[in-house]
Parts: structure tokens; sequence; C-alpha cells
């Protein structure tokens, strides 16, 4: 058993569901701190649902920096009846480790602190500053955790060149894919106002179903944008929409819609905005009389062109595996959004993802080692960078 799936299990074996990091951070911070990090723990959030992050940095902060970020929270189990072993007891069976959090992050999470570990005994005075920032408050609502740590640093004016996040995102194999962006996230809940009435007298009421239906459509039918050489076009969906008494005989006096732009970096929030504005208007509904509407910006769209870390890690991938690694930014959004506005350049790279959040969620063994692997590949090639030499 290596160094690496010895800590991977360690880690599932702590069964820390969001918020909770179930002392994932410190069995960490313990390795770190032998190497000589120092380790800084920033908790935030209510007493009841309080979120633990970790900030360890080794070096002066003068030399270029790579981040390695990732979460230590995990989302819930469901029916652990349903699990084909304890979801907090790490279990082999035909070549896979099962338990929550196996690829989603843990198992990069071990990976990444076992690269260090062996890139800082064969460089025990690396070129480049090394870094973790931990959250257990990725898989929740995501407001005490790296965003938190992200505005101290910013504060601090802390140096940040490269950020490497151990998200799953490969597909079949480790290394097949890593994201190098994300789309931003929008979301809007509108509601149009009518006026409540019996439905076999419709001339005395307003139907805001009615109303709504005509720029619904429009806004399903809107080209927001085209996208780019690295985004896909941004969309418009409609998640939820309530309207409605429950009784069959009343027209509703109003209509709930929520909605959500997944946006590219070809639209920014203020324009998405104003299209919807503009589509609203041309329906005849005016803001405060016709509707309210409500606007949640979850994430800014962020994007890492090919450059000094696209490269080495490309070439990491490359050397370990043989793989020539797609570049994507398809998916969900992730923590990146938040390092992206501190640090230049952020990708995401992590395990196959075809499980992450499903019941028996598990990670394939002999992918682990490889993305140790490709870590530390990475360090050796940032490393070489900053001597100003060809990895």
């Amino acid at each position: 058993m290596t160094a690496t799936l010895r800590l991977t299990e360690a880690l599932i074996a702590r069964p820390s569901v969001t918020p909770r990091d179930e002392g994932c951070q410190a069995m960490i911070g313990e390795r770190l701190t032998a190497l000589g990090f120092a380790c800084e723990t920033m908790d935030s959030g209510p007493a009841d649902l309080r979120v633990t992050n970790l900030w360890a940095r080794l070096g002066s902060g003068r030399q270029p920096t790579l981040i390695f970020a990732g979460h230590t929270d995990v989302v819930p189990t469901g029916p652990v009846s349903a699990w084909g072993s304890d979801p907090f007891v790490p279990t082999h069976r035909d070549g896979r480790l099962f338990g929550r959090g196996a690829s989603d992050m843990k198992a990069s999470l071990a990976a990444m602190v076992v690269a260090c570990e062996e890139f800082l005994a064969a460089t025990p005075q690396p070129p480049i500053d090394i870094a973790f920032l931990l959250t257990s408050d990725e898989e929740g609502p995501a407001t005490d955790g790296t965003v938190i740590v992200c505005h101290e640093l910013t504060r601090r004016g802390e140096r940040l060149d490269w950020a490497i996040v151990g998200e799953p995102t490969s597909v079949e194999k480790t290394g097949d894919m890593i994201k190098n962006g994300r789309r931003g996230s929008l979301s809007g809940k509108l509601t149009i106002k009518g006026v409540q009435g019996h439905i076999a007298y419709p001339h005395l009421a307003k139907n805001p179903i009615h109303l709504a239906a005509p720029a619904l459509a429009a806004l399903a039918a809107e080209d927001w944008d085209a996208g780019n050489a690295f985004f896909p076009p941004t969309s418009w969906q409609v998640s939820n929409i309530h309207g409605g008494t429950g009784a069959n005989n009343v027209i509703p006096g109003t209509v709930v819609i929520d909605f959500n732009f997944r946006f590219s970096t070809e639209s920014t929030p203020d324009s998405l905005r104003q299209r919807v504005a503009a589509i609203l208007a041309a329906h005849q509904l005016r803001p405060g009389d016709s509707y309210d509407l409500d606007w949640n910006l979850s994430g800014l769209p962020f994007l890492t062109p090919p450059g000094t870390l696209v490269d080495a890690v490309r070439d990491a991938i490359r050397s370990e595996t043989g793989v020539e690694t797609q570049l994507s930014t398809t998916g969900g959004t992730s923590d990146g959004r938040f390092i992206a506005q501190v640090c230049p350049q952020v990708i995401e790279l992590g395990p196959p993802n075809a499980t992450i959040h499903k019941i028996d969620e598990c990670v394939v063994v002999a992918d682990i080692e490889p993305l140790k692997n490709i870590y530390r590949r990475v360090l050796d090639n940032l490393a070489a960078q900053a001597l100003g030499q060809q990895p």
C-alpha cells in the first residue's frame, strides 16, 4: 500500500459531511508542518455551522507560488443501506476504493500532500513557494470557505502565481481532461404580479402565468452569446415555477420563476441583467408594477489560457500517462472561481468523476498513484521554469 493510498483511506474514514472537517485538515496540517510549512487555521461562520479553513505556506513569499487547493468536506451519503459498504469505512472491491469523498476529493488531497513530500525530499530548497488552501465549505453554501481565505490573502498582499484545484475532472483515465476555466453562474428569482380572482370571471382578474408565458418563451429562445474557443454559448434555464393556490378555480395573484445563467467570458452579469430587463419590457412587463426580480451572482467565469501552468500540467500528464489532456470549461462551479480573483493562473485536475456524489462513490486504485506523480511532475516543471530551464 502506497503512502498516497494510506492517506486517502485515512481521510475517507473521517465523516466530514459539509461543513464539518472532522480533523482532516489537522491530519494534513501535521504532514505539512513536518515539511516546514507555516500552517494557519481560519475558521468562519456561526458556531453551529463552523467552517474550517487551512492556509499553509512554505517559503518567504518572494518566489513564485503554487497553490494546491481543495476541500475536505463531502456531500451527505444518502441512505447508508443502499451502499455496498459503510461510506466512511474505506473498502476495496474489484480494484476500486469505495467511500464518500473517494474521488471528490480526498484522493486528490492525499496525492497533493505526498507529491509535496517527495518533491521536497528531492529539492529541499525549491525555487518556488508552495501553499495549500483547504476548506470544509465547498459542498455547502461556499460563503465561509475559500472566499474568506482569498479575501484575507488579498488584504495581506500575498504573492500567488499558480493554483491547482483537486476537483475530479477526468473522464476515463486520470489526466485525460483538466479544467482551465469555468462558466459563471447568475441566478434570478422573477415574480410576475397579477390579480387573483375566480377562474370563471377572468375579466375581473389578471393571470400572471399568462403574462409570463410569452416573455419566458422569448428568454428561452434568446441567443445570449456564441461562446468562444474555450467556452460554449451562454445558456439560460428555468429551474422552478411556482404559481397557484392549489385550487382549480382560482386565478393566482403571482407566479414565481427561478432561472439560471451559466455564462461565458463573452457576457457579463450586467449585460445579462440588462438584456433580461429589455425582453421583459418588450412584453409589457415593468419592474415594480408588473414584476420583481432578485438576482444572485454566485460566481464569475474564469479562464487560464495555455501558458506556464497549463503547459507544465500538460507536460506532466503526458510524461506520466502518455495522454494528451483535453482542456475544458464545462461542468458546474468550483472554488476555482474565488481563487481566480486573486491568482492569475488556475486549473483543476483530479481523478475520474463518474461516481461523485453518488451511492457507492469510488476511485480506481490504479488512478491514485499516477495522480500523485502528475502533481509531483508539475512541481518539478514549475521549479525548472523558475530557474529558467525547460521542463
